[in-house]
């Protein structure tokens, strides 16, 4: 296809080759990468992947008939974006789709997509500083000086002091690199040993416990794809099962539930502290400098989020654990001898009423109908959904060294001051979205109240901008004026929506999973 054309300076003249024109792409895309912003390059990631996940959703036949190209497309984003939202059932979907579901659940969860945005964050890392280290070397002198200092026979020290310091420079940004190497190394090994561990233990399981096993056996899904999925899913903090009824199916299984828990915490608000500790333990067995790098640097320095100050990573679990407790108190106390629960034993009981508190921090998985739930704890559901994950309880004096670490002490430029200056709060944008889609469904919120009431819709958008997956479902019996046949499904709420409602649902998805960008937002705004 390419061709040669032979030169008398040189062997020959020949076309880009595959490997040039690959080569090439790849450092446009680099360039094009380092000069976006991490908000728009994330933004442009999701929705990339959605449209491949919805083409690839599209192209695979299903186990029943195919659902309408806005729910597959609806389906795709709530797995990438990993907010397990539903509008058809789970069942539906044939063993490719769900491989598919899989890999954007995966590719989409924070864990992997901060591991590979770090990774590539060291592509120009090497070197870089050498000219800046000409620049800003304090032993610069003006003309004038250099020639007093000849004249005086010490500009040889001053060279040799400026050396000195662009060697410093140089090996401490060399340090930078290979501790960032170092860490995408152990986050990879982290992400590979607990989806591994996880698989392995739900498939000794299903093999020792033949009644679930059997249950999956009669819906037709396969093991293997179901361990696989639902550990991907728990620990990407999604939440989708293969089956319809989620986890409610095992919610006499302890063992199974108590194998997935770990995933749900490990993949999302453990994470932080659970990098550091591996870090710290990395750094006792290898004896490396980067590691010892690691601990010492601020998360402005690494550029890594997900790696806390000491202080908070100490106390985020505890925060985590805390905020449990609190959910389990309230909710053993409303619904422990109430029909919610009824058929459990004690045991059986509690480890559904851990499973289902731990889920409401940004996983999503249910063993109880959340419809049928005591709104008191529904109201605590909402609130525990709308806490971002790394929430963490400070005491004053630790909180502004914290902060200083996160920020590094940037300054900000003009256009982001401005752009600050005119974005809400996120609690301003929830209430945007469920005005939207109380205008949207007005219909159905005169002629079916007791399904489409506020509560309910507000349950639903807290749990797509939380990434949750909370849903408290749509019943046919609650129906005051039933016409036509009506068949309850297990699929979440917004299945029952218009078009339009579902629109606006995506994108309150996208926005809830870009959320950490404006978890500030909104200081413009005073309340006197």
């Amino acid at each position: 296809m390419f061709s040669c054309i032979p030169h008398r300076k040189s062997h020959h003249l020949c076309s880009p080759s595959w490997r040039s024109i690959l080569s090439h792409i790849v450092s446009t895309s680099h360039r094009l990468l380092f000069h976006l912003d991490p908000f728009t390059i994330q933004l442009i990631y999701f929705a990339f992947i959605s449209l491949v996940g919805f083409w690839l959703l599209k192209a695979i036949k299903p186990t029943t008939a195919m659902p309408q190209n806005l729910d597959l497309f609806f389906m795709s984003v709530s797995s990438g974006t990993v907010s397990s939202m539903s509008t058809v059932e789970m069942e539906v979907f044939s063993n490719g789709q769900l491989i598919v579901m899989t890999v954007l659940m995966l590719i989409g969860g924070e864990v992997f997509l901060s591991m590979v945005s770090l990774y590539l964050s060291t592509s120009y890392s090497p070197g870089s500083c050498r000219i800046q280290g000409k620049v800003d070397s304090p032993s610069k002198v003006t003309p004038v000086e250099d020639l007093s200092q000849v004249e005086m026979g010490i500009a040889g020290k001053a060279s040799e002091s400026e050396h000195q310091y662009e060697a410093g420079l140089q090996e401490d940004q060399d340090l930078k690199y290979r501790s960032i190497k170092a860490l995408v190394l152990l986050i990879l090994n982290y992400i590979v040993i607990i989806h591994l561990l996880g698989v392995i233990l739900l498939l000794v399981y299903m093999s020792v416990v033949t009644g679930a096993r059997e249950v999956l056996e009669k819906k037709g899904l396969k093991i293997i794809t179901y361990a696989i999925f639902t550990i991907v899913s728990s620990f990407s903090s999604c939440g989708f099962t293969p089956n319809n009824e989620n986890m409610a199916i095992f919610s006499k299984n302890s063992g199974l539930l108590l194998i997935i828990l770990p995933q749900l915490l490990l993949g999302n608000t453990f994470y932080p502290s659970c990098l550091r500790f591996l870090i710290w333990l990395s750094g006792k067995f290898v004896r490396q400098n980067e590691f010892e790098y690691l601990l010492k640097s601020n998360v402005a320095k690494i550029g890594y989020d997900h790696l806390l100050p000491s202080m908070q990573s100490r106390l985020l679990p505890l925060t985590a654990l805390g905020f449990i407790a609190v959910q389990m108190i309230l909710f053993c106390t409303m619904e422990w001898n109430s029909g919610l629960m009824s058929g459990m034993n004690g045991i059986q009981k509690f480890v559904g009423c851990l499973f289902q508190c731990a889920n409401t921090r940004h996983t999503g998985e249910s063993v109880v109908n959340i419809a049928a739930i005591a709104p008191a704890i529904l109201v605590l559901f909402i609130v525990m959904m709308y806490l971002p994950p790394y929430t963490t309880f400070l005491p004053s004096k630790h909180d502004e060294d914290c902060i200083k670490q996160v920020d590094g002490g940037n300054h900000k430029t003009i256009g982001k001051r401005i752009l600050e200056n005119v974005v809400f709060s996120q609690l301003g944008y929830l209430i945007i979205y469920l005005i939207a889609i109380c205008i949207t469904e007005r219909k159905s919120l005169v002629e079916d109240p007791l399904n489409f009431n506020v509560l309910n819709i507000a349950m639903e958008v807290v749990s797509a901008y939380g990434n949750v997956g909370f849903s408290t479902g749509y019943s046919c019996e609650l129906r005051l004026h039933p016409q036509g046949s009506c068949i309850d499904k297990d699929y979440g709420f917004a299945g029952k929506w218009s078009n339009q409602g579902k629109i606006i649902l995506i994108i309150v998805m996208f926005h809830g999973r870009l959320k950490k960008f404006n978890l500030h937002g909104g200081k413009a705004w005073k309340i006197t």
